[in-house]
């Protein structure tokens, strides 16, 4: 099948509008973390924390008249910063249309369209789990990996679009690689909630640490819900996904498991989820514990999406050939 030069080359140049607007969403999103206004609970469980500090139910007067504009304007920044992460959201999905379009079948059939692919559900995840809790300031934290993924899998990754290689023509490749694509994407935040609810959970219990970051967190049951929530809906699918994989092997290559690099890690991804959601289900290894296994299960996923990927040209080993 021909390609569509023209519109696999607007959809690469929409790909790169999209990490420019994503990187203007994040440093807008830095901007409501550093100076949005500070939840009164946590503003006076940080000066209970400070002897001979200033009553909790009273704020300093300089303080009251010269910080509320800043705070405004930085709150105000970030609802800019989620207005640009909707609008990358739009162009995100319509660069993966137009590869799509230019090459006749589903866009991920390399590793440039699937890290493409991966990124937006991470951030369209965010988006939808921004209207259930409160954690808008936190944009910037899980836009960082997705802008990194994006800017690797458009330079070292980058494929030119280019008809199916003969391995993936299958309806298999939609509904394994499908699967395997929201996972991976939805993965990604729950492994940043993880990072930022261990620094919530510290601050609470020492309030000299992680001061600055801590206490403009919200509060570690709200980080622990985001992760578990998230990580509870990828794992089946994750599930389906190996399933899926190993049906897909044994049709074409005769074998349902061939501990390639693909496979090993993600088995081990596999293993480290399912003992997060045990864990977190267990009354002795909620909280911290919980959410190391989870960061754990993070850093398998980003190995997975990147360097594995890397050494196997996005094909499993033993498909190569």
């Amino acid at each position: 099948m021909m390609v569509n030069e023209t519109l696999a080359q607007f959809g690469d140049w929409t790909y790169g509008a999209t990490v420019v607007v994503y990187i203007f969403a994040m440093a807008l999103a830095l901007i409501e973390q550093a100076f949005g206004r500070v939840r009164p609970k946590r503003a006076a469980a940080r000066q209970l924390a400070t002897v001979g500090g200033p009553s909790i139910t009273e704020e300093p007067p300089a303080q009251a008249i010269g910080a509320r504009p800043k705070q405004d304007r930085a709150e105000r920044f970030g609802r800019m910063g989620a207005a640009l992460m909707v609008l990358g959201a739009l162009l995100h999905f319509s660069s993966l249309v137009l590869r799509g379009l230019a090459v006749g079948c589903v866009p991920w059939g390399n590793m440039y369209e699937y890290m493409s692919a991966v990124s937006l559900v991470a951030v369209v995840t965010w988006l939808v789990l921004m209207k259930k809790f409160p954690v808008r300031r936190l944009s910037a934290f899980v836009l960082l990996p997705i802008v990194i993924l994006m800017f690797l899998g458009g330079t070292v990754l980058y494929s030119e679009a280019a008809p199916l290689q003969p391995a993936l023509r299958s309806y298999w490749l939609i509904v394994h690689v499908a699967a395997a694509i929201i996972a991976s994407g939805l993965f990604l935040v729950p492994g940043v909630a993880s990072i930022l609810y261990l620094i919530r959970n510290r601050y609470d219990h020492d309030q000299t640490k992680f001061v600055r970051l801590g206490e403009r967190l919200p509060g570690a049951d709200v980080l622990d819900r985001v992760a578990y929530r998230t990580t509870i809906i990828a794992f089946p699918i994750f599930t389906f996904g190996v399933i899926c994989g190993g049906i897909w092997a044994e049709a074409a290559w005769g074998r349902f498991w061939g501990w390639d690099p693909k496979e090993t890690v993600a088995f081990v991804a596999w293993v480290i989820y399912a003992a997060y959601l045990h864990s977190r289900a267990t009354a002795g290894w909620r909280g911290g514990k919980a959410a190391w296994i989870n960061i754990l299960g993070f850093s398998a996923t980003v190995f997975n999406l990147f360097f594995v990927n890397l050494v196997t040209v996005g094909l499993h080993s033993y498909a190569n050939g």
